[in-house]
C-alpha cells in the first residue's frame, strides 16, 4: 500500500484554465495547498492557486524548481509535452504519468490502444496523402470526419468529409501534418463516463452522464436515473475501468463514448482530467469529480459517486457576453434551483467557456428544462 498525501501539502497542477481552478477550490477545502504551472500568468488556476509558475513547459529549470516546491502533480489539460512530466517525475509523482498522456495526446495510438484493450471504436485509419485519403473514405462508406492525430480539441482540426467533396482542396490544410480518418458512425447519443483511480488500484465511477453538443462544443449534461438502460450503464463502466486498469491511470479519466441503435458502446476519445460533462457533480453528487482528483492522487479514500439530484448542466459561452457589460447574473441568480459558476476569464470569446450553470429538480428532463430556460435569459 502506497502511502498518503495528507492534507497540508502542496499539489501541483499542469495546466491553468477553469479545471484546474476548480481542482484547486476542492484542494484548498482539504487544507492543501496548491501550486500551477503554464505558460500564462493571471488564469482561472492562478486566480485561487497559492502560487503561479508562469514559464514554457520546455524550461526545464522552472519545471525542476516547480516539481520541487509539491508532493505531486497532476494534470489540468491535456495539452503538455510528455517530457515536462518526464522531468517532474525525477523529483515527485505525476498522476495520471507521462504514458497515459501520450495515449491520449495522439488520436492513431489512442484508438490503436482501445482496439488492444478489446474495446471498440469507429473504423480508423492514418492518412499520409491525398490518395490514401481518397482510398480509405471509400472503404468507409464515403463519408468520415479528418482530424489532425494532435492537439485538438472542441471540433478545432477536424471537419467531415465526403467522396464527392474536393478532396485536394481539403487536404491541404492538413498536408504535413500527422492525420487521420475516422468512418462516419450513425450513433443515437453521445455520453461520457469518469472514473477514479489510486496508486493502490482502488476504483470507482460515476454513472454515465448523457451529452449534448452545439458546434462541436459540449452544450449541455445531464445526469439522473432513468437515462440509459441498465446495461448501457454496466458496459460504460466496464469500459473506462477497462482503460484506467490497462494504463495504470491513476487520478480521473473520463471516456467519451457513442451509443449506437442496438445499445453498443464505441469509445470515441479518452481525457486523464475532470471532464466538462462532470461539471454537475460539483452541485449534484455526494463527493465532486475534483474532490475525486485530490483524493485519488493522495490516496485518500475515494468519495461517494452517488447522485443525490437528477442535473443538467449548461455551458456558458463567450457568444453569451455583450459587446459592453455583463450578462443578466441576476436572472440566473433569482432561480433557487439553479448554481451559477463564472472561471474567471478576463475576455469573452465566441466559443470560449467562461462558465456554466447547473440546474437540480425531481427529474432529468425538469432539469434540463430549467438550465436551458435560465441561461436563455442571459
Amino acid at each position: 500500500m502506497l502511502k498518503q498525501i495528507s492534507p497540508g501539502a502542496t499539489l501541483g497542477v499542469l495546466g491553468s484554465g477553469q479545471l484546474g481552478r476548480m481542482f484547486a477550490i476542492e484542494a484548498r477545502r482539504l487544507g492543501y495547498g496548491v501550486h500551477v504551472f503554464s505558460p500564462d500568468e493571471k488564469t482561472p488556476t492562478g486566480a485561487v492557486a497559492d502560487r503561479e509558475w508562469t514559464a514554457n513547459y520546455d524550461n526545464f529549470d522552472a519545471i525542476d524548481e516547480f516539481a520541487r516546491s509539491v508532493d505531486v502533480v497532476t494534470l489540468e489539460f491535456e495539452n503538455v509535452p510528455t517530457a515536462a512530466l518526464n522531468q517532474i517525475e525525477k523529483f515527485v509523482p505525476v498522476r495520471p504519468g507521462p504514458q497515459v498522456l501520450e495515449a491520449a495526446q495522439n488520436r492513431i495510438k489512442e484508438k490503436s490502444l482501445m482496439r488492444s484493450f478489446g474495446l471498440p471504436t469507429a473504423p480508423f485509419a492514418a492518412i499520409d496523402s491525398l490518395e490514401t485519403l481518397t482510398s480509405k473514405l471509400a472503404e468507409f462508406g464515403g463519408k468520415g470526419i479528418l482530424k489532425t492525430a494532435s492537439w485538438g480539441y472542441d471540433g478545432k482540426g477536424q471537419q467531415m468529409v465526403t467522396s464527392d467533396a474536393d478532396l485536394a482542396t481539403i487536404w491541404e490544410q492538413y498536408a504535413g501534418n500527422e492525420t487521420i480518418l475516422e468512418g462516419f458512425i450513425d450513433f443515437s447519443r453521445e455520453l461520457s463516463i469518469i472514473g477514479i483511480r489510486d496508486a493502490n488500484g482502488n476504483f470507482d465511477c460515476f454513472d454515465p452522464f448523457l451529452n449534448h453538443h452545439a458546434n462541436h462544443i459540449l452544450d449541455v449534461s445531464l445526469a439522473g436515473p432513468g437515462l440509459f438502460r441498465p446495461k448501457v450503464i454496466e458496459r460504460a463502466k466496464e469500459i473506462v475501468r477497462t482503460v484506467m486498469d490497462s494504463l495504470d491511470v491513476v487520478g480521473v479519466l473520463c471516456v467519451e463514448l457513442f451509443e449506437t441503435s442496438g445499445d453498443d458502446l464505441l469509445v470515441n476519445e479518452i481525457a486523464p482530467r475532470p471532464h466538462n460533462s462532470g461539471h454537475l457533480t460539483i452541485d449534484a453528487s455526494y463527493c465532486c469529480q475534483f474532490a475525486q482528483q485530490v483524493r485519488s492522487i493522495c490516496n485518500l479514500p475515494l468519495g461517494s459517486t452517488e447522485l443525490r439530484q437528477p442535473a443538467a448542466m449548461a455551458n456558458l459561452l463567450g457568444d453569451l457576453w455583450p459587446k459592453a457589460g455583463q450578462p443578466d447574473w441576476a436572472a440566473v441568480l433569482s432561480c433557487p434551483e439553479v448554481h451559477l459558476h463564472l472561471y474567471g476569464k478576463s475576455e469573452a470569446k465566441p466559443g470560449r467557456k467562461m462558465g456554466h450553470l447547473t440546474a437540480l429538480s425531481n427529474d432529468v428532463s425538469s432539469s434540463e428544462e430549467i438550465a436551458r430556460r435560465v441561461r436563455s435569459l442571459l
